[in-house]
């Protein structure tokens, strides 16, 4: 019950997504990733619109990843930072990446090769109910997406809200 993206410009490289409702050990699997037992990104589904925003912003940080221009520590972290408007490292985790109070969790791998090994000892780590990615959008606060990503009644009017959001997450560091 995952969903697994090739990227096309990183032959060999996969994002796979897998969304878990009911987490009752978020505190847990933070410190797990924190300390490096958890080889993906944690994220919270709440600012997400679509799993389309997530493979984005994996696709950037693989490229950022091979030219060494990450702006944070792991390819992990930089995932969850590019799923930010903004080039603030706290705030992007603060916003993004899971807390000790949320019960729902993205879990985004990014692998070259098999990972079914990975994956098995994530969905054991995590203490919840796996459900499909198209339960996403049941999960989502529309209205702090729209506030966090100042998105105008124009804007997602003319191109729609993921629209809107990946063009913000793509131009921040020109803006």
């Amino acid at each position: 019950m995952h969903s697994s993206h090739p990227l096309e410009l990183f032959p060999g490289r996969t994002v796979t997504l897998m969304l878990f409702k009911c987490v009752r050990n978020p505190a847990e699997l933070r410190r797990s990733a924190m300390g490096g037992q958890i080889t993906a990104a944690l994220i919270n589904p709440r600012m997400l619109v679509d799993p389309f925003q997530v493979i984005v912003a994996a696709n950037k940080a693989v490229h950022l990843q091979t030219i060494g221009k990450m702006k944070t520590r792991s390819l992990n972290s930089e995932i969850i930072f590019n799923l930010s408007p903004t080039n603030n490292i706290s705030e992007a985790f603060k916003r993004f990446g899971i807390s000790d109070a949320d019960d729902s969790v993205l879990v985004v791998l990014v692998a070259t090769g098999d990972e079914s090994q990975t994956l098995a000892d994530i969905k054991e780590k995590v203490d919840g109910e796996q459900v499909p990615m198209e339960e996403l959008p049941t999960l989502s606060d529309v209205t702090q997406i729209r506030k966090l990503y100042k998105v105008t009644p124009q804007e997602e009017k003319m191109g729609g809200l993921l629209d809107s959001v990946v063009c913000k997450m793509a131009t921040k560091d020109v803006m």
